[in-house]
């Protein structure tokens, strides 16, 4: 007997094979490794797929839409991105042949199951297999898994899954070639994209974006004392509208020197510790404290869990169930010198009951930590170090805090100053430091104190508009929605930003993804519909339990789109000219920089050339303006200039703040370094070093010191060196 255990990933077969003997063999076949154990007088060979390795492609490729033709074929023949794919296939077909039973052991979840059943059917053409069902790749979970797989894979999820891969396509594909020809009928070329879940969730970007530029701000005022010991208290009615009624309490109590305390109120309360974490909480977390993106977050979440340090994270549970085992996890922990301290007192609790929250997953528990020793640094380490402190805090004790109220009397007008504080850390001692809370104490004064009052402030404000999306909020709203899966929502913010529809980490739609939802608003609103994205959710998960067919779903969904579509072509044309506009717009607007500094009439735009990016007035030949601009960073145009009326750039490098930088390197001279570049352009300057006269130049960033007959002699050094030096 020999049986064949698929995996999804290389890590994890390695995992699942140590998991289940302590010594299995590793086999070569080229360059792709699977393992080889003996069981229970049972031969098991475990191999690993690379992810999909089929992909839904449409029979007779032919750019028209609709095209509802689809197949599975091996992902590597539909993108040359998966060329690596073919090589793990074609090892799975040839020890495939050696095999009579067929286990799944990818990750247990809509997408695990259907790279499972790909397999299954087209590499080992096996109608079904047994299933494992795993939360963990530690040893003891991998051998319960093991020993109590499934008889056969979850269909539910399969089919669910494999729906969800066919509606994704259909509306994907067809959507964005019925886009992409209107601009081709329209005299253009731009490929377009949308799709099922991409239309609806611009439509939430966009609807933010009119509420922030339909905004009418509102005037207000706010009065604010600062009294003796710094203490700031406020008018206590809060926002003042009247702006006659501001100043005459501003008026009647500006010139008062004393106030008394009319009343002091203390609250104390308890705060509940956090509930553990679902893939949604840990990417809005990892982003608050660290500003990981979402997706980013999602790969070290799945590292983590590879590396069998973390639990499955593409969950959507808070629950953390007592069958992992939570004294057991603690010990392990208690072993890492990090952790000691605070594992140790949970371990000294008379029980271990966690905050669950409410919302479940039918496949994992909520994100926790193994316990299992591993090795990790820079953003994984910070994410492990949140997920285990996340996980101990849910076992601690409520923290306590208190309020302190105080209401003075300044002549007549009451004025309100509070102040917080935590006099029981409770579960905040073991989610340090991600636990941001402002602690202010109040003063011992009591009523009727006399309190001196060092001045009375009046501030003019003004309404703000609704905050734009972060990443991390955008999921949470797509989540909230029930627009795609925890698994995609953010590939789907992802893919927005790569079609120039989103920019800025505080999401704001570009002019391109604002004139794009007001097109398919006119002409096809149902693309940017929420209301049938959310439907054809509710359907997949009635073909998970059973109360739809794929069948069913699926000819809803061409239906649909066959009426979508047939609307769609009548106006092509119209559609197309309009998206042609939209996207010249947006390229002028990202790409222009301001008016030319020399000739005053043409845009200084941003270029590509042989030798990298650079600006340059459009009315070349005429005007000959040029500036370069550096290689490997991103150049941003603002509406911002320099103090002698260059255009002011945003310049993005990787891993370092963004910096504001003049067009013009003179203006990019630091403050504390004018004296001395007014010294070298007079006298020049000899390195001491080399004996070698050098001269000043200026470069995108600024001046510096290069050899005179550079670049012959190619010494240079900067501003900073010339002190040293």
């Amino acid at each position: 007997m020999v049986e064949l255990i698929i995996t999804e990933k290389p890590s994890a077969a390695k995992k699942i094979a140590e998991g289940l003997s302590s010594k299995p063999n590793t086999k070569k076949e080229g360059t792709v490794t699977y393992y080889e154990l003996e069981r229970e007088g049972k031969k098991i060979l475990v191999v690993s797929a690379v992810g999909h390795l089929f992909s839904v492609a449409e029979k007779n490729k032919t750019f028209k839409y609709p095209s509802f033709d689809i197949e599975w074929v091996p992902s590597n023949k539909v993108s040359k991105n998966a060329s690596y794919s073919k090589k793990y296939l074609d090892v799975i077909k040839k020890i495939s042949k050696q095999a009579d039973s067929f286990t799944v052991a990818c990750d247990y979840d809509v997408e695990g199951e259907v790279i499972g059943l790909n397999v299954l059917r087209y590499a080992c053409k096996q109608k079904d297999g047994y299933r494992m069902k795993f939360s963990t790749l530690v040893k003891e979970d991998v051998k319960k898994s093991y020993d109590n797989k499934l008889s056969n894979i979850d269909w539910g999820q399969a089919k669910a899954g494999e729906t969800r891969h066919f509606l994704d396509w259909l509306y994907g594909i067809n959507i964005s070639r019925a886009l992409t020809t209107a601009i081709k009928t329209a005299g253009s070329f731009k490929i377009m994209s949308s799709g099922r879940v991409q239309g609806p969730a611009l439509k939430i970007i966009y609807d933010r974006e009119m509420e922030i530029k339909d905004f009418k701000p509102e005037p207000f005022w706010e009065i604010r004392s600062l009294m003796d010991k710094d203490v700031e208290a406020k008018y206590a009615e809060g926002k003042v509208w009247e702006e006659n009624k501001a100043k005459k309490i501003y008026d009647d109590t500006k010139d008062v020197k004393e106030s008394f305390v009319k009343e002091v109120k203390e609250n104390e309360f308890g705060q509940a510790p956090p509930n553990p974490f679902d893939l949604g909480g840990l990417q809005a977390e990892a982003y608050k404290v660290f500003k990981i993106a979402p997706k980013k977050t999602l790969q070290l979440a799945q590292s983590l869990y590879l590396k069998g340090l973390t639990s499955y994270p593409r969950t959507s549970s808070q629950v953390l169930p007592p069958e992992i085992n939570y004294k057991k996890i603690l010990t392990n922990l208690a072993i890492n010198k990090n952790y000691t301290e605070l594992a140790s007192k949970l371990l000294k609790k008379g029980s271990l009951r966690p905050n669950n929250g409410k919302k479940t997953d039918p496949a994992h528990p909520a994100i926790y930590p193994t316990g299992q020793r591993g090795s990790v640094s820079g953003e994984e380490a910070k994410l492990y170090d949140l997920v285990v402190k996340r996980f101990m805090s849910t076992f601690a004790e409520s923290a306590i805090r208190t309020t302190t109220t105080m209401i003075f009397d300044i002549n007549k007008y009451d004025f309100k100053a509070s102040g917080s504080r935590t006099i029981k850390k409770g579960w905040h001692s073991f989610y340090e430091p991600y636990v941001k809370l402002k602690e202010q104490v109040m003063p011992n004064w009591n009523e009727k104190d006399k309190v001196i009052v060092k001045e009375v402030f009046l501030d003019a404000k003004e309404t703000e508009p609704p905050k734009r999306y972060t990443p991390a909020s955008l999921i949470k709203e797509l989540e909230k929605r029930n627009l795609g899966t925890k698994a995609t929502r953010a590939d789907i913010v992802d893919s927005l930003f790569e079609r120039g529809y989103l920019h800025e980490k505080s999401i704001e739609a570009t002019e391109l993804g604002i004139r794009l939802v007001n097109i398919l608003k006119k002409y096809s609103p149902e693309i940017v519909d929420e209301e049938m994205t959310r439907h054809f959710e509710e359907e997949m998960e009635n073909i998970r339990n059973k109360k739809s067919t794929p069948e069913q779903v699926l000819d809803k969904a061409k239906a649909e789109l066959i009426k979508i579509l047939d609307k769609f072509k009548k106006q092509e044309k119209l559609i197309g000219s309009e998206l042609i506009v939209a996207n010249k717009e947006t390229n002028d607007a990202l790409t222009t920089v301001g008016k030319c500094v020399n000739c005053g009439e043409g845009n200084l735009k941003i270029r590509k050339g042989k030798f990298g990016s650079f600006v340059a007035c459009d009315k070349y030949p005429d005007c000959k303006t040029t500036f370069s601009l550096p290689k490997g960073v991103m150049i941003k145009p603002t509406d911002k200039k320099s103090v002698t009326g260059y255009p002011l750039v945003e310049v993005i490098t990787k891993g370092k703040r963004p910096q504001l930088i003049s067009l013009n390197p003179k203006d990019n001279i630091p403050e504390d370094k004018k004296e001395l570049v007014d010294k070298l352009e007079k006298e020049g300057y000899v390195d001491k070093e080399s004996g070698i006269e050098m001269k000043l130049r200026y470069g995108f960033y600024g001046p510096f010191l290069a050899a005179k007959n550079y670049p012959k002699e190619k010494k240079i050094l900067n501003l900073d060196q010339i002190k040293k030096s």
